[in-house]
């Protein structure tokens, strides 16, 4: 397999285990503290109302559902995971796959969080930053703690794939 192609594609599957780690945090924190979970279909909602030309939402939930909005959200979602995996291997560089450290897969999955604080939330009718909800703080506070997750699931996922592929090479 050409060498760029092979990079590619384990910072594919870093993403995608970060994004089932952090899936895993909110599966815990919902079972054990009765935390919601962010709620995906909400993001496939959205996407699916993009090509009528609908980017923004007073309030998304009060928005019609659209067919497959679930898996759209879900499918999003995991592609999103890996496309931060991309970025933070094209911020660090090829060879943090081959020799993963903890500190920038924790600074870059926190940094991620920028993005739903002033797209997505807005999008929704949240406000940036959550600050339209009823507990702002704690909107945000969790936001930045399951993106933290998501950065330790990108240390995580690294980890063992280095231990899979490169452990006999």
């Amino acid at each position: 397999m050409n060498n760029d192609l092979s990079y590619l594609s384990i910072a594919i599957a870093v993403g995608l285990g970060a994004t089932f780690v952090m899936d895993m945090w909110t599966f815990f924190l919902r079972r054990v503290f009765n935390i919601p979970s962010p709620n995906y279909c909400l993001v496939g909602r959205w996407l699916c109302f993009m090509p009528e030309g609908v980017f923004r939402h007073s309030n998304i939930t009060a928005t019609p559902q659209k067919s497959a909005e679930c898996l759209i959200g879900w499918t999003a979602h995991y592609m999103i995971g890996a496309i931060y995996a991309l970025s933070l291997v094209l911020c660090t560089s090829r060879w943090w796959l081959r020799e993963p450290t903890l500190a920038p897969a924790i600074i870059f999955g926190a940094a991620t969080v920028a993005i739903p604080f002033l797209t997505m939330q807005p999008a929704f009718g949240l406000g940036v930053a959550s600050f339209n909800t009823p507990n702002p703080r704690q909107a945000r506070l969790r936001s930045l703690i399951n993106h933290t997750v998501f950065g330790l699931g990108l240390y995580l996922s690294a980890v063992a794939i280095h231990s899979m592929f490169y452990a006999y090479a």
